[in-house]
């Protein structure tokens, strides 16, 4: 690995290209790097985890809405999207751009937590899109390489520069990921690759409005809107154009315009051009539909509500307070400083970064479901509301710190629940990390991954589909080109076209 400094400079400061963060991050996309046969597995298991929550995301409006916008754009060769036929093609870029956003909508995949957050498998929607569109050399080796050298990008992005501290949203770090995967998988030169990083993180530094308040359904579409920005970034430096540069380093780029400021620098750890990419097993998926700091509180409310009938109604509840790591607080919790995170009219979106709703419902059903958990007849339940308005968070330094632990085997994502009963009796419990984390009790491998799947696409998808699918991914290392095209599903939940819209 190589550490490397980053550092805001002044206008008269002349950078070389070899010199830039942009071009160091476009050095990972070497396809000839050594790949782990455990590397090789978690990639599987993380395409069978975005196709699982993609389908069960089929028949939600954002998702059939940016469907029909990509139907609106074929292409031959083209790229398939989610729920269609394999024949009905796109360009790649608006497949990206539909697939990324049925991926994300119920956010319910895989997730990497350091300085910065990051959902690192949004990245593999769009690379399989440019790999089916372009066929030839590209088979399932070099499709594998290329996603993995993305979670090697954004991961040492997110483990070293804080995004959310400035208010930007973490989609920024996703950009340059793709852009670098799909340098991995066209064997572009560096100075190709260089540009489209520059290109992608110059378009996609937005503000994280996106994620707080009445979080509306951009949610979905902010990680579909890098992904296609990628594309095109990627397209247009192939075509011999430049992009704005130093775009980290210079006088008025990131770093001193949007992040901490003129002077400023980061220290970036990268692996090395013949090191063994391996950042995506420092990542881990979700077993539940909500945002990952919520996971072990939803573990830890299951067994609380088994030990004490009471919690099933919230009667004789007084208070719970959640002691936790500043980022659960400041995020999810009443740190945020967002009233619509008590709001029963809240949004779907708000609700699954609201930790006070989430536990209260978890605490009275005993389980957690990708749709009931977040109905509007769920959430404007009388007890609920009481239950859930009685739940705030307080940062604890001891879990902030355990949260940004080095030593992996004790970073936390969890914390200590301190209840208070009306009959001032207490009960306290503490969770650690969710049961479904490497370190938990449950820890998910591929026979988890694939339930998730099937549990996920009964009733939207028919048996032979969910058969051919699985069958078809677990050999991804595998593939030829011309089978590439099958890393898809089809369901008749799919089939409607909308007939609003501008375009």
């Amino acid at each position: 690995m190589r550490e490397y400094e980053v550092r805001a400079g002044a206008s008269d400061q002349v950078l070389a290209r070899e010199d830039q963060l942009a071009w160091r991050l476009a050095e990972v996309a070497s396809p000839r790097a050594p790949l782990d046969d455990d590397v090789r597995d978690m990639v599987v298991n993380r395409v069978i985890d975005d196709a699982a929550v993609a389908t069960a995301s089929l028949a939600r409006p954002p998702v059939a809405a940016a469907r029909d916008q990509a139907r609106r754009h074929p292409a031959r060769p083209g790229a398939t999207v989610v729920g269609l036929d394999p024949d009905e093609r796109v360009s790649p870029e608006w497949a990206a751009w539909a697939n990324a956003v049925a991926v994300r909508e119920l956010d319910f995949h895989d997730t990497f937590l350091a300085a910065e957050y990051a959902h690192p498998g949004d990245a593999i929607a769009p690379l399989v899109a440019v790999a089916q569109h372009v066929g030839g050399a590209v088979d399932g080796d070099r499709l594998v390489r290329a996603i993995a050298n993305a979670y090697e990008v954004q991961i040492s992005l997110a483990r070293a520069i804080s995004l959310h501290a400035h208010a930007i949203d973490h989609v920024a770090h996703l950009a340059p990921a793709i852009a670098v995967g799909l340098g991995t998988l066209l064997d572009l030169p560096t100075p190709v690759v260089f540009q489209a990083v520059n290109q992608s993180v110059h378009v996609t530094t937005a503000t994280r409005q996106s994620r707080k308040g009445t979080i509306s359904t951009w949610k979905a579409y902010a990680p579909a809107f890098a992904a296609k920005a990628a594309i095109e970034a990627v397209d247009r430096a192939m075509r011999g154009e430049t992009a704005p540069e130093p775009i980290y380093e210079g006088a008025d780029a990131v770093i001193a315009r949007l992040l901490d400021g003129p002077g400023a620098g980061y220290h970036v750890t990268l692996v090395g051009p013949d090191e063994p990419r391996r950042a995506i097993l420092d990542s881990f998926t979700k077993e539940h539909s909500a945002e990952y700091q919520a996971q072990a509180w939803i573990d830890l409310a299951r067994r609380l509500r088994a030990a004490d009938p009471r919690l099933a109604t919230g009667v004789g509840v007084a208070e719970i307070v959640l002691h936790t790591s500043h980022h659960t607080h400041a995020v999810i919790g009443s740190g945020s400083g967002d009233p619509q995170k008590y709001d029963p009219a809240a949004t779907r979106e708000t609700l699954d970064h609201s930790l006070p709703y989430i536990l209260a419902v978890a605490l009275q059903d005993g389980a957690w479901h990708h749709e009931r958990s977040y109905a509007p007849t769920r959430a404007a339940r009388p007890d609920t509301v009481a239950l859930w308005r009685s739940i705030r968070t307080l940062e604890d330094p001891e879990w902030t710190a355990r949260y940004h632990d080095p030593d992996p085997t004790r970073r936390a994502y969890g914390g200590r629940a301190e209840i208070l009963f009306t009959d001032g009796t207490r009960r306290e419990a503490t969770v650690v990390v969710p049961d479904a984390h490497p370190a938990g009790e449950r820890p998910f491998g591929r026979a988890q991954y694939v339930a998730k799947f099937r549990q996920l696409t009964e009733g939207v998808l028919a048996p032979a589909e969910v058969e051919r699918f699985l069958d078809l991914a677990a050999r991804l290392p595998e593939l030829l080109s011309g089978d590439l095209a099958g890393l898809t599903v089809t369901s008749e939940v799919a089939r409607p076209i909308l007939t609003t819209g501008l375009l």
